[in-house]
C-alpha cells in the first residue's frame, strides 16, 4: 500500500465522518427528527452556525493538510500494510486510544485551569454552551494541533513497541472523528453509556453547560481518578 493510498483513505474516513456530522447538524438545525432525544432545552440558531461556519472549514482544511504532510512523510516509517492478526487491531486501537486520551484529559483540563489559555484559546469553543454536531471543530486552531498531539504520543509509543498496523491506524481515526461528532451532539446515549469506561455524550453535554469538569473524551477513568467528575446533582 503506497503513501498516497494511505493518505487518501486516511482524508476519506476524516471527510465522511464529516460529511456524517454535516447532515446530523441539518438535521438539528432544520428538523425536530431528534428533538426527543436532545439533552438541553436551548434552541440552535442557524444564523450562529453560520457565523461560526468559516472556522470550521478553515480547521477542517488544517487538520486536512496537516494529515496530508504528516502522512507523506511518515508513512514508510510508521506503519506496515499486511493484514493483521484478528487480535492486533483492537489491541493497538486501544492502545493508541488510551495514551491519547490521557494526553487530552490533562491538555483539556490546563485550557480550563489556566485562565489565560481558557480566555485566550479555549473560550471560543465554549461559545457553545448546547453542543452542536459540527462544532466539534469549532476551536482555536492552536487547540486542535494541542488536542492532535496525543495522537502523535500514541503512535510514537506504539512504534516503539511493534510495527502499527495501517488498518488498525484507520480504525482508529475513524472511531476518534465519530466520537468527537457523537459527543458534541447534545443526544443522549442510548448505548455508549452502558459499555464500561467509555465517555458518554451526556458527561461531555454537562461539561459545556457548566463550563468545567468531566474534561476525558473518550474514557470516563481520567475523571473519576483525579476527582473531576462532574454531576447534574
Amino acid at each position: 500500500m503506497s503513501n498516497i493510498t494511505i493518505i487518501e483513505i486516511t482524508l476519506g474516513i476524516f471527510f465522511f465522518g464529516n460529511i456524517i456530522a454535516l447532515i446530523y447538524s441539518c438535521l438539528v438545525l432544520y428538523t425536530d427528527v431528534f428533538k426527543k432525544f436532545r439533552l438541553q432545552d436551548k434552541p440552535y440558531k442557524p444564523d450562529v452556525f453560520f457565523q461560526r461556519l468559516p472556522l470550521i472549514l478553515l480547521n477542517l482544511a488544517g487538520v486536512s493538510a496537516v494529515t496530508f504532510v504528516s502522512l507523506y512523510y511518515l508513512s514508510d516509517f510508521l506503519f506496515e500494510t499486511s493484514f493483521p492478526s484478528w487480535w492486533l487491531i483492537p489491541f493497538q486501537v486501544s492502545f493508541i486510544f488510551i495514551i491519547d486520551d490521557a494526553w487530552f484529559y490533562f491538555a483539556h483540563r490546563l485550557l480550563h485551569e489556566n485562565k489565560f489559555l481558557l480566555r485566550k484559546i479555549h473560550y471560543i469553543h465554549h461559545q457553545a454552551i448546547t453542543p452542536f454536531p459540527w462544532e466539534y471543530i469549532y476551536v482555536h486552531p492552536l487547540e486542535w494541533m494541542i488536542g492532535s498531539f496525543g495522537t502523535v504520543l500514541g503512535l510514537l509509543a506504539l512504534v516503539m513497541i511493534m510495527p502499527i498496523n495501517v488498518y488498525a491506524f484507520f480504525v482508529y481515526g475513524a472511531i476518534r472523528n465519530l466520537h468527537e461528532v457523537e459527543i458534541h451532539s447534545d443526544l443522549c446515549s442510548p448505548i455508549s453509556k452502558y459499555i464500561p469506561f467509555l465517555n458518554p455524550t451526556e458527561n461531555h453535554d454537562l461539561h459545556h453547560s457548566k463550563v468545567k469538569g468531566n474534561y476525558a473524551s473518550m474514557f470516563n477513568v481520567w475523571d473519576k481518578i483525579f476527582g473531576t467528575v462532574l454531576t447534574k446533582d
